[in-house]
């Protein structure tokens, strides 16, 4: 019986895959044939192998970056958590929760002093402090967290090298 937990092997990325997803972290509004022009391949081979590295997972999707000053959301805040209990019924609590917590750019399970560490985009101090008081130290199993406000965003969603 073949185990589906195991997730299939894909066939290695050559030099124009490369390329594609280079150019895609760069502007993911490009054509396929400013793609194609620019890898040297035909419209139609760049359409096949852009869908194939959608399909395999390689691009998971794309989106625009939007400004956050712009709609309300200057102040960026990096908030460590620590739970009280390292269960994984309590880290499945407190991921679901912070899931869908809108506010909530990322969240990451860390090793070391904290559990998690989330990136959060307020409007202002006062408005994190709202969502302070009010949801984070509410989420279950939050025994303590610590703020850290973002004084300056020096490398913010930077692509990935390779």
């Amino acid at each position: 019986m073949k185990d589906s937990s195991i997730a299939p092997i894909a066939p290695p990325l050559d030099r124009i895959d490369l390329k594609i997803l280079r150019l895609l972290q760069a502007d993911g509004r490009l054509a396929d044939a400013e793609i194609a022009k620019r890898v040297n391949t035909s419209a139609a081979t760049c359409h096949r192998r852009t869908q194939r590295l959608f399909d395999e997972g390689y691009v998971r999707g794309v989106r625009a970056q939007v400004a956050p000053e712009k709609i309300g959301r200057g102040a960026l805040v990096i908030v460590g958590v620590v739970l009280d209990r390292s269960t994984p019924e309590s880290f499945a609590a407190f991921e679901a929760a912070a899931s869908a917590m809108p506010k909530v750019l990322d969240c990451h399970l860390v090793a070391g002093d904290f559990d998690y560490f989330l990136k959060i985009r307020v409007r202002d101090m006062a408005d994190f402090n709202r969502l302070h008081s009010a949801t984070l130290i509410q989420l279950p199993g939050v025994r303590q967290t610590r703020t850290f406000f973002v004084m300056k965003e020096v490398v913010d969603n930077a692509p990935v090298d390779f």
